[in-house]
Formats: C-alpha cells, structure tokens, sequence
C-alpha cells in the first residue's frame, strides 16, 4: 500500500460486520486501486473489528472510537486519520459500483476551482423498485439550496446529494466537518455550507456509481423523524437557503417527517413557517398536502410504482 494514496475511503460503521464488510469490498474493488480504506468503527466492536481482519487485504485500516459518537463524528475521525489527498465517503450500508473512483478524480481534474466536491448519481434500491437519483443535475446558475430542495414532481429526487456519493478534497473535510449531532440530512446540511467556501464548486458524474440499499426491515438513520429537531436546525441555518428552498424544505422534507403526528397544530405551524420565511410554489402545495393525506407506506408504493423501473 502505498504511504500517500489518492484517495481515502472512510466508511462509518457499529455492529454491523457483515455490511460494513460488503462496503469495504466494494471500495477494494475500484478500478482505481490506489486507495486506502479506513474504518471508523463508532465504539467498542470487537466483532466487527475480527470480521474485517479475515478480509486480509493492506489496504483496509480499522479505527476504533473509544465510545459511540454517531456517523457524523466517525466521518470527520476518519477524515483527519486519512492519508489521501481526497477522501471519499461511504456507508456501510451502501456499495460502490467499481468504476465510481476512477470516474469521479477524471471529473474532479476538469474543475475550475481548487477544491471541488465530486459527487455521483445513484441507484436507490427498495424491496419494490430500482430508481436513479438525482433525476437532474443543476442548471447552470441554479442556487443550490433549491437544486437540492425544490421538487419538479411529487416525489423527492429531482436534486439530491447523498454521503457515499461525495468525494471531496481531505483538508476540506478537515477545515468543514459534518455537525456532530444532526440526525438528519446531514449531507444536505454539509454541502449547503461547503458550497459557500469561496474555493469550492460542486461536480456530479452523470453515471448512477451508487447503490444505496433502502431495506426497509433494517433500521437505518433515513427513518427516523426528528421533525422538531429538524426545524430548530432549519430556523437557525435559513442563511444557507433562498426563500423558495426554505418553503420546499419546509413543505417537503420536513414535513415528511412530521406527518406521522397527524397533528393539526403541527400542520398548521409548518405551514405557517414555509408561508412567514420562505415562498411556496404551487408544486409546494401540492406535496404539502399528499404528504398529509397519505400514509408513508402508500406514498412509498406510489413513488416507487410511478419512479422505479
């Protein structure tokens, strides 16, 4: 291995060896091999730490947290024990497929600005359907609060941005870490920050490089509902956002994680949050209400039904 590779693979992970397993795999498998893989195991884990020993490849170091600080900590950990000039993230719940590396550093020597963020399509993959996301990549000009945020349709993935997507420079991970803490978006929540750092520009690869497993019967981070927790991160970040992403959010994100309530106080607050601080579109509306309308479980199947292949 050598002592400086290109690029830092950091995959998060606790009590899961199998999966984190199956990630490390997928990093070792990149056409662009020279790399390093550094597993921040989030606690004490013997089992996991054993499991990924039988992988025998030199490549693959393991860094065990002395106790459990969540996937944020982790990646910023592993961000500042990485050796590469680039680090490259990856859940250990997701796959790369084998040309994603190679790819993305082609893609990151045509940037203009001396620290890009590259980041891919994915293949978001539930028990029912196979679904490319983002659909789009933004127009030229676009502000990137609403890129990640302003539906086109009914269903989430017009914009989108997601952790085992982005590679970024090391000493910019280093210089903006995740917010320890955040249970949610937390790669939105990053990549509306980065973007404001005069040095750095946002690329995506066309191709789909990503699968991202939406196991529904496994309990993952993307299920929880913070909903209040969310809209105090929201209040106090509008600075990162237009007026017409601020609705967005507002009407669709958050709101998703709210409906299970089926409270009429707080449909009616995150109404008036969107309506007081940001400017809804009819699109809004209209997204706002079928995700109060509908249980998650047909909203899902609808989705899939009408996106999937």
């Amino acid at each position: 291995m050598s002592a400086n590779p290109d690029v830092s693979v950091v995959i998060p992970t606790l009590n899961r060896p199998e999966l984190a397993a199956r990630a490390v795999r997928s990093a070792l498998a990149q056409t662009h091999d020279d790399l390093e893989v550094v597993v921040v195991v989030d606690g004490p884990d013997p089992g996991t730490r054993e499991h990924l020993r039988t992988i025998g490849d030199e490549r693959v170091r393991v860094l065990e947290l002395p106790e459990r600080g969540k996937a944020p900590n982790a990646r910023n950990q592993g961000a500042r024990a990485a050796r590469g000039k680039w680090t490259a993230l990856l859940d250990d719940d997701d796959e790369w497929l084998p040309a994603k590396i190679e790819t993305q550093l082609a893609l990151a020597a045509t940037a203009t600005r001396a620290a890009p963020v590259v980041a891919t399509r994915m293949i978001s993959r539930t028990p029912r359907a196979d679904t490319i996301m983002p659909r789009r990549l933004p127009a030229p000009g676009e502000p990137l609060s609403e890129y990640f945020t302003v539906r086109k349709g009914l269903f989430y993935g017009d914009g989108f941005i997601q952790t085992s997507t982005i590679m970024a420079p090391t000493e910019l991970l280093r210089r903006v870490p995740f917010t320890v803490g955040l249970r949610r978006q937390q790669e939105l929540d990053w990549a509306l920050r980065v973007v404001r750092e005069p040095d750095v520009e946002l690329l995506y690869a066309d191709d789909a490089l990503v699968l991202w497993h939406q196991d529904e019967d496994r309990d993952r981070i993307s299920l929880q509902n913070p909903w209040e927790e969310q809209l105090e991160w929201l209040r106090a970040n509008r600075a990162l956002f237009t007026e017409r992403a601020y609705a967005a959010y507002t009407m669709s994100v958050l709101s998703s994680m709210a409906a299970p309530t089926r409270s009429g106080r707080v449909f009616r607050e995150l109404l008036a949050e969107a309506r007081t601080h940001g400017r809804p579109g009819t699109i809004d509306y209209v997204t706002f209400l079928q995700i109060w309308s509908l249980p998650p479980n047909v909203r899902h199947r609808l989705r899939d039904a009408i996106l999937g292949r």
